[in-house]
């Protein structure tokens, strides 16, 4: 009997377990397992019905990530499916947990499908930039309307068991009981009924939509994406085309995908994700310490959005500030966050009432003393942030961690404040800190290795994706940025304007342009930190005109004017025509020279500067890999996923090709600022990339 896949009789039905934990994926053994039961079961003359199911709380999650990249061997999933419409007796899927990609193409080659009533079911390939590749285009659209089918699978976003027994895809819900023993029940009825073989591949696909208009839509959608236009071009096979000719379609698309950019970028952004959370020198097994309550200092945008995230993931969570207002002000924001979402049908308002009784408002500092973490969000300066943590020192119980929100400030100076420096980690949350996923987990020198465990877990019950980071001005997203913002200002100098470089760079791909970024943010956060360079490191160059811009109070969005204009209410920039003319001022006023400068050359210059300075962030052992610097770039600063993060985008131009480009860089405008990474140079040379 297969380990995997084990075999079983009861009451004349085969019962074939998929069994590979931890979301029985299809690898190369359950593959040949489930084939073997099957064949079995059509060779047994006692046997009348086959039943798969799911080990565990999953049917399937589709391919085994962890054969990604290696040879595979027959039979392969189509294999596997062929055989099951061969099949003669009654073939029901029993699905629990989920069933998705491959995992669902299974179930859809059965003849009938049963689901526990919160099983989901879907298929996200395209979120890996490739789709369906065996029969599950083709599939799909013959059961279920072709307009649902090709939204499920552009989107990848999977379905509940409820809204799939309504669109016919599962033909009964198990409300009680046993799921097996319902299975088991469910395949004697359709043998007792002479229920006929329900075999999707011979259904007709009908379109309820029109697929030229689909397309249109899909592809204004999917800017930049490949794979979404593929599926469309498959499902049109599905609607016009015999089943084993439009499976020819699929796999022909789907080698097509396989071998792209975009889908090797998104396979990266998917394993890097799953790497963040290994330390090498902190053992996966080490204990951490229990998270029950928590407190946030600091009742602002930042303050309040930690808090919520706390409270969205059941968290009770003390939040405290120095005056009643301000409080006031920040819980306000917090309810209005939470409306919003009601509003829009995201969040029910039950649900919206007990996170709000999650967050206990105070104005007493000593009101953390039982938390078993303390997150400072204050104002952004050493003095202030010192001061706090002395005064936590005093009152945060025994054993609790002391977080601070930093975005660039020095960790090992905050916790030198407090008389227990190991207990001290930075906590850096992205704004909006309740919807942005990346948590920069600041490693100081004296941190406990059981206080950065405990952290990471808690980034990923907060629903973010931590990645560590050690020590250094910045850190690794906000250091790199810096250079990124750095070129963009040289470029205003040279000749471009605001909305051209923005523009340049959402066209490449990016979330948004650096301008609107900081308008965003706000323009007062840049000059701070612009004001504190100009004393700390002279030697690191800005172009000045950022600086006229914030003396103006022109702080971005939340004064209503910025790089850009702003009308009241909304957030769209408005490209301004004064700021334009006080651009055109200031060249005149420094002598500079004007030139047109080419949208390659602005992204070049700021994604070749952040790669480049990541480079120097990997040497100097601040972000353990590349890959954890890729990802702080997807989560948290709005790059394109299917580019792959900086450091993946430099590997697919060439190491070889950026250094190059750097160096030629160096001739030109306050080349003097281009310092190429001695590993980038190292690599180029050797031929290598920064992902091995």
């Amino acid at each position: 009997m297969s380990e995997v896949a084990p075999y079983a009789v009861r009451d004349g039905v085969a019962v074939i377990t998929l069994n590979n934990p931890p979301v029985n994926g299809l690898g190369n053994a359950l593959r040949a397992g489930i084939l073997a039961g099957l064949q079995r079961a059509a060779a047994d003359a006692q046997v009348k019905a086959v039943v798969l199911i799911g080990a565990g709380k999953a049917f399937s999650g589709g391919a085994d990530i962890r054969e990604f990249g290696k040879p595979r061997e027959k039979p392969d999933l189509p294999d596997v499916n062929d055989f099951q419409d061969s099949l003669s007796k009654p073939l029901v899927a029993a699905i629990s947990g989920f069933a998705l990609g491959g995992g669902l193409e299974l179930a859809l080659a059965c003849h009938y499908r049963i689901a526990a009533p919160k099983a989901q079911l879907g298929l996200p390939e395209v979120k890996l930039g490739i789709l369906p590749g065996s029969g599950g285009t083709q599939r799909l659209p013959r059961i279920v309307p072709v307009s649902k089918a090709v939204q499920m699978m552009t989107t990848g976003n999977p379905i509940s068991a409820e809204e799939a027994l309504q669109l016919g895809l599962v033909d009964e819900i198990v409300q009680n009981g046993d799921l097996l023993d319902a299975a088991v029940v469910y395949a004697n009825k359709l043998v007792a009924e002479r229920k006929p073989l329900r075999r999707i591949r011979d259904l007709q696909a009908k379109a309820d939509v029109d697929l030229k208009k689909v397309r249109e839509d899909v592809a204004k959608a999917s800017r930049g994406y490949p794979a979404p236009l593929e599926i469309v071009a498959c499902v049109e096979a599905a609607v016009s085309k015999p089943f084993d000719e439009g499976r020819k379609v699929e796999r022909e698309r789907f080698a097509h995908l396989v071998n792209t950019t975009e889908s090797a970028a998104l396979r990266h952004a998917f394993f890097a994700e799953r790497q963040t959370t290994k330390i090498p020198d902190v053992p996966e097994d080490t204990p951490a310490r229990p998270i029950k309550k928590a407190a946030v200092i600091g009742a602002g945008t930042m303050g309040g959005g930690i808090a919520m995230s706390f409270a969205n993931a059941g968290i009770p969570v003390t939040v405290t500030d120095s005056t009643r207002e301000a409080l006031e002000r920040g819980l306000q924001r917090i309810r209005e966050n939470y409306a919003g979402t009601v509003q829009k049908g995201r969040l029910k308002q039950e649900d919206m009432d007990k996170r709000m009784a999650l967050i206990q408002p105070t104005t007493d500092l000593n009101a953390v003393r039982d938390a078993d973490i303390v997150v400072e969000a204050v104002f952004e300066r050493m003095d202030v942030k010192q001061e706090l943590f002395r005064k936590l020192d005093g009152i945060a119980k025994q054993g609790a961690i002391l977080a601070t929100n930093t975005s660039t400030l020095d960790v090992n100076k905050i916790a030198e404040a407090t008389k227990r420096p190991q207990e001290v980690i930075g906590t850096h949350f992205f704004s909006p800190a309740n919807v942005m996923r990346l948590l920069e987990v600041v490693r100081a020198d004296k941190t406990a290795k059981d206080v950065l465990a405990t952290t990471m877990k808690l980034g990923k019950t907060l629903k973010k994706v931590p990645v560590v980071s050690g020590v250094c001005d910045g850190f690794i997203g906000n250091r790199m940025l810096e250079k990124y913002v750095q070129q963009s200002l040289f470029l205003l100098d040279e000749g471009a304007t605001p909305a051209q470089i923005d523009g340049a760079l959402a066209k490449w791909g990016m979330a948004m342009g650096p301008f609107t970024m900081y308008d965003m943010a706000g323009n007062d956060i840049g000059w701070e930190i612009r004001k504190r360079r100009a004393k700390e490191r002279p030697d690191f160059v800005y172009g000045k005109f950022a600086d006229r811009i914030a003396e103006k109070g022109w702080f971005g969005q939340k004064t209503g004017r910025g790089w850009y204009r702003y009308e009241p209410g909304s957030r769209k920039p408005i490209p301004d025509r004064e700021v334009e003319e006080m651009l055109s001022q200031y060249r005149k006023d420094a002598g500079f020279k004007t030139r047109a400068i080419a949208e390659e050359e602005i992204v070049e210059r700021c994604i070749y500067a952040l790669a480049n300075e990541g480079a120097h962030i990997l040497e100097e052992g601040i972000a353990l890999r590349a890959s954890d610097i890729d990802m702080v770039y997807l989560t948290g600063y709005g790059f394109p996923p299917y580019r792959g993060g900086p450091m993946f985008y430099a590997d697919t131009v060439g190491l070889d090709k950026v250094l190059a480009a750097i160096e030629r860089f160096q001739k030109g405008y306050h080349g003097e600022q281009w310092k190429p990474a001695p590993l980038l140079a190292k690599l180029a040379k050797a031929g290598k990339r920064f992902n091995s």
